[in-house]
């Protein structure tokens, strides 16, 4: 008996899937017809693993050949596979946003080191908290840690929370400010040799591992100098504006104006919130109406209006700005003229994101 495919393929239209009452050819389900002497072969494609239904299609294939063409074998000769029309979706790990409830991110920076960088951010967090805002305080200075000893938070041991079935950190709070450091995770005398590319990824884990929760101001205490970490900050994690700190030097100015140029280019493009002049003037104790202009006079100011930008405050060298450095309070929360220098810094801030987001 002389038999093709095509007639082969006609007997098995006669099999019917029960699950959707079609023909098993009409489904696509035969493939690969083959006639092999007096051996009739095909394969069985399934659109679903485990089909319940397929031991009695099979059967029925076989039924419906030997009657058809009974000098021709078929048992043994149908393979099965599964061919699933859609490939299965992984299951997505919902991934939270933990930056979503907080309204405004400031970045604070300086061009180069020494210039009191992480004094003038705890400061004004706390001053800010003072005002009853509510503050979140990232420690991003990757190769040198300092807000543990700042908030006396030495050996501070973040806890591990679940929310929404993900585990986040839980910022260490301390006057009214939520603090986040890599120096909570490693020993504050061991140096971190890290490159680039290791400080950006513990920069993103601190940042949006953490379990923030509602903020009025997240405070990022950046590293000195314009490198790795700021760019990922700046194009990751779009501060809404830039404090920069300086001294009234001329070294220091430069190293201003870097920073200035680095953060309002084509390739960052955010506002600067305005300068801040650390170091402006000595005023002893006993003669508290005395200046000395020990690094020189009105540099920052200067230079603030050389490039139209706000000078938010000049903060003078007390004694007690360096003591409560090192004692774990800052100054701001106990001395009346510091006070008031970190009041004015920080309602001046507050003025210029009005004007950015209205």
């Amino acid at each position: 008996m002389n038999i093709d495919n095509q007639v082969v393929e006609k007997v098995l239209s006669q099999v019917i899937h029960p699950d959707s009452g079609q023909s098993i050819v009409a489904l696509g389900m035969v493939e690969n017809i083959r006639i092999e002497d007096h051996d009739i072969k095909f394969t069985l494609a399934f659109k679903k693993a485990r089909d319940p239904f397929a031991a009695s299609i099979k059967r029925a294939c076989e039924t419906a050949i030997e009657q058809a063409f009974p000098s021709f074998t078929i048992k043994g000769n149908i393979l099965e596979l599964v061919k699933e029309t859609e490939p299965k979706k992984k299951a997505e790990k919902k991934v939270l946003d933990t930056l979503s409830g907080i309204k405004h991110r400031i970045a604070i920076a300086s061009g180069k080191g020494g210039v009191g960088k992480s004094t003038v951010t705890s400061n004004l967090a706390v001053t800010l908290a003072k005002m009853g805002y509510k503050v979140g305080l990232i420690d991003a200075d990757i190769y040198g840690p300092s807000m543990p000893k700042m908030f006396g938070l030495e050996g501070a041991m973040p806890i591990m929370v679940e929310v929404d079935g993900q585990e986040l950190i839980e910022p260490v709070e301390k006057f009214g400010v939520k603090v986040i450091s890599v120096g909570f995770f490693v020993k504050l005398e061991d140096a971190l040799v890290w490159r680039g590319p290791m400080a950006t990824n513990a920069l993103r884990q601190i940042i949006q591992q953490v379990n923030w929760g509602e903020l009025d101001f997240l405070l990022f205490d950046l590293p000195p100098g314009t490198g790795d970490v700021h760019i990922t900050l700046s194009t990751e994690f779009r501060p809404d504006g830039v404090i920069v700190v300086g001294t009234p030097q001329e070294v220091a100015l430069a190293d201003v104006v870097k920073g200035i140029k680095m953060f309002t280019g084509a390739n960052l493009n955010i506002p600067i919130l305005g300068i801040v002049e650390n170091m402006a003037w000595f005023t002893p104790a006993e003669l508290p109406e005395n200046k000395y202009y020990i690094f020189g006079k009105d540099g920052c100011k200067n230079l603030a209006q050389k490039y139209d930008l706000p000078l938010l405050g000049q903060i003078p060298i007390v004694q007690s700005v360096c003591e409560g450095g090192d004692s774990g309070t800052p100054s701001s929360l106990s001395n009346p003229i510091v006070s008031d220098t970190f009041e004015q810094i920080a309602h001046g801030v507050v003025a210029e994101l009005s004007k950015i987001s209205s």
